[in-house]
């Protein structure tokens, strides 16, 4: 089974440990790796830039030493591409190399700089989620006390992505943010690692009333494993998340339903789901439920779809 992965962290692990290594399979620590891609037939896998709660003052600095970090030991092996626009998508689709596509989650440094914004896109930055889980000069995240929503500047942040071909990731926002992005972005966006409230209530889950507007904008939900958002007992099995997929699916979501892992962003995992490795196991379970060309909606073609329409032409 072709498998994009739409969220990992594998950049947080590399930055706070920087003897990991992505392509050498003796060295442990890292939930996705080169070799397990391989195995599991990920062709393509979201990088994100999440600075930790640890680092009280982020600059804009912090977002270099990660990019570096992904240029010198993820994308200057041949074997992986990065993908920037159309062309490399295809490209990378039709050909031996793996993808990589470079995300960042908390745009707390960026600080209503446009030239910041425009930097990080001209380093192959194409999908920003605004806040992680507190709030910034942008808006305000899904565990922040207020609850607000956009501030000015985040607004005009919103067009700035749209107008330079950024997408934008919602897993993160409270829910008064979610529904200022809905408003305000013109291109359809998507929740990168987030499931259905409906199954777990947990906050960083989406409701029935925001799945039904990702997918009226055409954007796109991804099925995460963390333990904590598919049960609300925080231990859960690749049942568990069936219910979640068969939800959304019920909601009209067949065609929006994609991936996002949340590897090396977890310290606990589902039986069965312990790494990228694991992707064909998870595809053979789910081939009890749900038709061949459904799963292949699910793990590849959505994003595949979506990115095609999102990415710059060039």
């Amino acid at each position: 089974m072709t498998i994009i992965d739409g969220h990992c962290d594998v950049l947080y692990k590399m930055y706070e440990n920087r003897g990991l290594d992505f392509f050498n399979p003796t060295v442990s620590g890292l939930d996705v790796t080169y070799q397990r891609m391989v195995q599991a037939g990920v062709k393509i896998q979201f990088f994100a830039i999440f600075l930790s709660d640890s680092i009280r003052q982020p600059y804009f600095e912090h977002y270099l030493e990660y990019i570096n970090i992904f240029y010198q030991r993820i994308i200057s092996d041949p074997r992986i591409r990065l993908i920037k626009n159309q062309t490399d998508l295809l490209e990378v689709m039709s050909g031996p190399q793996k993808g990589a596509i470079l995300t960042l989650e908390g745009a707390d440094a960026i600080q209503d700089n446009p030239l910041f914004t425009q930097t990080l896109f001209h380093l192959g930055i194409r999908l920003i989620g605004v806040t992680w889980n507190y709030g910034n000069w942008a808006a305000d995240g899904v565990l922040e006390p207020r609850q607000g929503g956009f501030s000015r500047k985040g607004l005009r942040f919103i067009k700035e992505c749209n107008d330079l071909g950024i997408m934008m990731d919602v897993s993160h926002l409270s829910e008064k943010s979610f529904w200022d992005l809905a408003m305000m972005s013109e291109k359809p966006f998507v929740a990168t690692h987030s499931n259905a409230k409906a199954i777990c209530s947990h906050p960083r889950n989406l409701d029935d009333n925001q799945i039904k507007a990702i997918i009226q904008k055409q954007g796109r939900i991804g099925i995460t494993f963390v333990p904590w958002f598919v049960t609300e007992q925080g231990t859960a099995s690749l049942s568990d998340l069936t219910k979640h997929i068969d939800h959304i699916c019920s909601l009209g979501g067949e065609k929006h339903l994609v991936i996002g892992s949340d590897f090396d962003g977890i310290s606990k995992w589902i039986p069965g789901l312990e790494h990228t490795g694991k992707f064909d196991d998870l595809a053979q379970f789910l081939s009890k439920y749900y038709k061949d060309d459904w799963l292949k909606d699910f793990f590849f073609r959505n994003w595949y779809r979506y990115l095609q329409r999102q990415l710059p032409a060039r």
